[in-house]
């Protein structure tokens, strides 16, 4: 397995953050997440979450947007006085368009925002998807039975993050994870997960030097790629989010080679 690109001062806050996430879920009462399923909306791509009612609990999040700030500026002291001003800017009106915004990817409000108030231009983002997956990984687990696949170029079933992980289980299955909200789902071994080619002329595999485990399953049609782990040789089995994150030279790679994750590039005003 080839070493991560990822520092180890960074895979170390980013394991307290997903830790943090579990505990922020704990403290969700799963009946606020109420789930509406409609199979036609999800077939034509729409994701589960945006088919939930889920009751925000404003003053929680604003919560965790506090202890989140606390571990980047226990991380990097550097950071304090970046952050310092975040409390006193969220109350509870930009609490909820935070969450509306992240909910929907909208880079264009949060790049604006951070302009705006003198930021710099991850923090506002970063705080707030921080803060909001514990909803959709609740989300998730709540529909879970009902992700058998997603559409081909719609992303994730549930959230809508744009695929660009799978993992081999047993029998060398291929099964697709969101790093996002840790949704997953079964999926064909030579398919595109993003506009569904299953020519194996232009399905390609890029292997790198050294990563016996990952391999970059690459589209000749729509220039997409996925990164594929054999986490059967691994010890113990991390979370999604660390995975992706473990990952990223395979994104590296690909997008040098002129691949590209469909969908992450979507803007909204």
């Amino acid at each position: 397995m080839i070493k991560s690109v990822v520092s180890k001062e960074y895979q170390d806050l980013q394991k307290k953050i997903v830790q943090l996430q579990e505990q922020w879920k704990q403290q969700l009462n799963p009946e606020i997440i109420r789930p509406n399923l409609d199979k036609a909306a999800m077939e034509a791509g729409v994701p589960a979450a945006a088919l939930t009612a889920i009751d925000f609990e404003i003053s929680l999040f604003q919560q965790w947007i506090e202890e989140i700030s606390a571990i980047l500026i226990n991380s990097n002291p550097e950071l304090e006085p970046k952050l310092s001003g975040i409390e006193s800017l969220l109350n509870e009106e930009i609490a909820i368009r935070w969450i509306e915004e992240a909910f929907a990817f909208n880079h264009v409000y949060f790049a604006s925002f951070a302009a705006c108030h003198g930021l710099e231009g991850w923090i506002p983002q970063f705080l707030a998807e921080t803060a909001l997956r514990p909803y959709l990984q609740l989300t998730a687990e709540k529909v879970q039975h009902e992700i058998h696949h997603s559409n081909p170029g719609a992303g994730c079933p549930v959230c809508g993050e744009p695929v660009r992980l799978a993992t081999l289980k047993e029998e060398g299955k291929k099964v697709i994870h969101c790093p996002r909200c840790l949704a997953h789902w079964h999926a064909k071994r030579l398919e595109c997960s993003h506009c569904g080619n299953e020519d194996h002329k232009t399905i390609q595999f890029l292997t790198i030097e050294g990563d016996a485990v990952s391999q970059i399953q690459v589209c000749g049609t729509c220039h997409g790629y996925i990164k594929i782990i054999d986490t059967r040789q691994y010890i113990s089995q991390p979370s999604a989010a660390l995975l992706d994150l473990n990952s990223i030279h395979l994104d590296f790679v690909a997008q040098e080679n002129g691949y590209h994750v469909i969908g992450e590039k979507k803007e909204t005003n």
